[in-house]
């Protein structure tokens, strides 16, 4: 019987099995754009990462500034070393410095750096009463070393117009003085202004210009008092 149902069917499918689908859309129908896989559009392939950045160009202005400062400092060092090395006798005869109360307050200078840096790690955490606080220490550190500069001139027993020693003492610890001064008042008035009521500048990137200035008048003094106190 199964060998005659078989050879009257040939196209039947054995008895017990159902006949394997097609994967081929029945003959007269219609596959809608939807029923399509999707396919992706061709061009170049956009890139989901983020775009550093661009630096500040307030930054970038003062980085040029301060190495125009540095050439500067570094004309005065260059004079002061060429007439140390030409003078027989340097310095002068009767010249005198309190190097004992310079280094004392060259320390509080250069912990003034630490101050200012704190104030601007408070900075970028956004809290402005510890930028406030920190700022202020690094002011009363600035203004306390120009207060004993003063008090060093009034206590010196030769002019700039002495020698040449007195010349370049009181030209490069004058520029370096009004350097420490301008440092003073950008601190105050960028302090105003961005921790104000109605300021809308933003914290960390102001302070940070401050903080640039502040470190290299520091290095700046570091170098000069070895120059002026130490060498000799």
């Amino acid at each position: 019987m199964t060998t005659q149902e078989e050879t009257a069917h040939p196209g039947a499918a054995p008895a017990g099995r159902e006949p394997a689908a097609s994967s081929d859309p029945p003959a007269g129908s219609r596959i809608s754009a939807a029923d399509e896989p999707a396919t992706p559009p061709e061009g170049p392939a956009v890139s989901t990462a983020s775009t550093p950045a661009a630096p500040s160009l307030v930054r970038i202005g003062m980085v040029v500034w301060l190495a125009s400062e540095l050439m500067f400092f570094s004309g005065l060092f260059a004079a002061y070393y060429f007439l140390r090395g030409a003078d027989t006798q340097w310095p002068p005869e009767g010249v005198e410095l309190g190097t004992s109360r310079a280094g004392l307050f060259t320390v509080l200078l250069v912990a003034s750096s630490a101050t200012v840096h704190l104030a601007g790690h408070r900075a970028e955490a956004g809290d402005e009463r510890g930028t406030r606080r920190w700022t202020l220490v690094t002011i009363v550190l600035g203004a306390a070393f120009l207060v004993n500069q003063g008090l060093e001139y009034a206590a010196l027993d030769f002019t700039a117009t002495d020698h040449a020693y007195g010349s370049l003492y009181y030209l490069m610890t004058g520029f370096h003085g009004a350097h420490v001064l301008g440092g003073l008042f950008l601190l105050g008035a960028l302090l105003a202004v961005a921790t104000g009521r109605t300021s809308k500048a933003p914290l960390a990137s102001t302070m940070s210009v401050a903080i640039f200035y502040w470190h290299f008048v520091d290095v700046v003094w570091v170098a000069m008092f070895a120059t002026l106190y130490l060498v000799r």
